[in-house]
């Protein structure tokens, strides 16, 4: 009885849907329909930003407000692993998913999903991310709150029945709109879709971007606790004869990125090689809960701190910590920065790698802001000037974004934005774009796109490699070949030619392994002789090429092969077993219309 009344549901809510998506197509115009859905994904996307932060600033307030500045606290020990605990279950009990790295996850969906992401991810990351960083895990919101705009964007794109590219538009709105409300910064959250999920700069996506980014960065002015935003007003001016100084913080946050990005991958690494995930959850949350006791900066998203730089008081870094009573040494003051540097990295992996959810976002500006107040610090000790600390401090935020993430223009952008003008711009652009050019000359992929990149999953601004990159290698074999015995003779030969559509024949054994192939225009003479028939073999008429496929190269490669072989067609063998042919007019088809698809022209 259940189940006839569930696939009556079923049929009805299909049928439900069906109306709609006619109603919508017979009375709205599609450009109009999509604004409209832009703005509907921005208001979404604001709420799951106001949802999140107001939820992680009031459990971190409440866990912590009473904890002493002038002592320590053994429940920065405990909390983090609660924490992770918690999350930890909620995914592998209830979720049943995996939720982590979310930009990376969008990457993907884009590249290899058709933009599909599952329904769950709506909440999920909210939830998740909320236990972990509320009970002072040491990564950022941005990332699981940027999943969850683009999941609401996939999920509304994909009730309305709409084609891959709106689908992804739709993604990005739902990203934009995120960044924009968790920061009030439409710009960052344009540049940032555009930049890092590498989405075309085309009218066609620009203005639904902009009418989500717009609609988040309102729903979010109007609801955000505005303790819980990242914004610094009171920014000293530039000064044209400290540009050195920016130059050198430029390099040195590119080498910082380089150091974050290859411990990232590295930690990561080393702890998913524990299998047990209880193991692996009481091995990083102990290392995670140590790290804040000593260096009580690295909880949770880390933007008090960012506050207390700006402000002026960045000695109370040392609040609550065993430092505490050498706040008024600077060189124990530089020595606990260098730490925090060095250490937050291990903080935020120890944090994700033991099945705590949360993104880099916030840790790099946490580490940029560090890394400005550090280095201004020496600079004014060694050189005894009077530098403004807020201003180096924010301009090395923009240095780690552009290095860390690759995403010169979204650290200027939002940079810029949280201070609420533009009085900095040439210098945060001097910084960025020296962070970005140290970090290419070491590391041409971000942390998000790194593993993509080595699996050949990554799509670019660079069409040609994108659209290659979308097609699907086993929906362009052919198998409609007539397969010979080596030791056929002739007369099979003949008989095979007598019915096939094909100039080529595979030779393969009772095993399935490939031995060479027979081309048509070699034997034409010979199957006119039926003296021939029984005497000779395929065997002897048979070789073997040198050009094949293998199931696991990429398009780009096949394409290649294409290109040095002068074939038109190539064996796809799987460890030397025969799955058939590709050729290159299947090839340049598939690709025509995977561009047609794709663009947006």
């Amino acid at each position: 009885m259940f189940r006839m009344f569930k696939n009556w549901g079923v049929k009805n809510g299909k049928a439900l849907i069906s109306k709609i998506v006619a109603w919508r197509i017979a009375n709205i115009s599609e450009r109009n329909f999509i604004y409209l859905l832009s703005i509907l994904t921005g208001l979404l996307s604001g709420v799951a930003a106001i949802v999140l932060k107001n939820l992680i600033h009031l459990v971190a307030k409440k866990l912590t407000h009473w904890f002493a500045v002038d002592g320590i606290s053994y429940l920065y020990l405990i909390y983090p692993l609660i924490g992770i605990f918690l999350t930890v279950l909620f995914v592998k009990f209830i979720v049943k998913d995996k939720i982590g790295h979310g930009v990376s996850k969008i990457l993907y969906s884009i590249s290899k999903k058709g933009s599909r992401i599952k329904p769950h991810n709506n909440y999920s990351s909210l939830i998740a991310s909320s236990l972990t960083i509320g009970l002072g895990g040491s990564v950022g919101s941005e990332a699981p709150i940027v999943l969850t705009g683009a999941s609401i964007g996939s999920n509304l794109a994909r009730f309305f029945k709409l084609n891959y590219k709106y689908v992804t538009l739709m993604v990005g709105c739902g990203s934009a709109g995120a960044i924009s409300g968790i920061f009030n910064a439409p710009m960052a959250g344009i540049v940032f879709t555009l930049e890092v999920l590498m989405l075309d700069l085309t009218m066609v996506y620009l203005i639904p971007l902009l009418l989500s980014a717009i609609s988040a960065t309102l729903i979010t002015s109007l609801f955000m606790n505005e303790h819980a935003l990242l914004h610094f007003p009171n920014i000293h001016a530039f000064e044209i004869q400290t540009i050195w100084v920016y130059i050198l913080l430029g390099i040195f946050t590119g080498v910082l990125g380089i150091y974050f990005t290859r411990a990232t991958i590295f930690l990561e690494g080393y702890f998913g090689k524990i299998k047990n995930w209880i193991s692996r959850l009481l091995v990083g949350g102990a290392i995670l809960g140590l790290l804040i006791f000593i260096f009580p900066p690295l909880w949770g998203e880390g933007y008090i701190s960012i506050e207390s730089i700006f402000k002026g008081a960045g000695v109370d870094l040392l609040n609550g910590s065993l430092f505490f009573n050498f706040k008024e040494n600077i060189f124990v003051l530089i020595s606990v920065l260098a730490g925090i540097l060095i250490f937050k990295v291990v903080a935020m992996s120890a944090t994700t790698a033991s099945g705590g959810v949360g993104g880099i976002f916030a840790p790099t500006l946490f580490m940029g802001a560090v890394a400005g107040y550090f280095l201004i610090s020496i600079i004014n000790l060694v050189f005894n000037l009077n530098l403004a600390e807020d201003n180096f401090a924010l301009a090395g935020m923009a240095g780690m974004m552009a290095a860390v993430m690759h995403a010169p223009l979204t650290g200027i952008f939002l940079t810029a934005e949280i201070t609420g003008g533009y009085g900095l711009f040439v210098p945060l652009l001097i910084t960025s774009t020296v962070a970005y050019v140290t970090i290419m000359r070491f590391e041409p992929h971000s942390v998000y796109t790194k593993r993509l990149a080595q699996r050949g999953e990554l799509l670019t601004h660079h069409k040609d490699k994108t659209v290659l990159r979308m097609m699907n290698l086993r929906q362009l074999i052919e198998t409609d070949f007539e397969i010979l015995s080596p030791d056929a003779t002739l007369r099979d030969l003949v008989k095979a030619v007598s019915h096939s559509k094909r100039n080529l024949y595979p030779v393969v054994d009772n095993e399935g392994y490939l031995k060479g192939m027979v081309k048509l225009s070699d034997v034409k003479n010979l199957i006119f002789d039926p003296d021939l028939y029984d005497t000779v073999y395929v065997k002897d008429l048979m070789y073997m090429p040198e050009s094949y496929i293998s199931p696991r190269d990429s398009m780009e490669n096949i394409v290649e092969k294409f290109e040095t072989s002068g074939r038109y067609n190539l064996a796809v063998l799987k460890d030397g077993k025969y799955l058939g042919f590709i050729s290159r007019a299947v090839v340049f088809s598939k690709y025509r219309k995977t561009l047609q698809h794709f663009s947006n022209d």
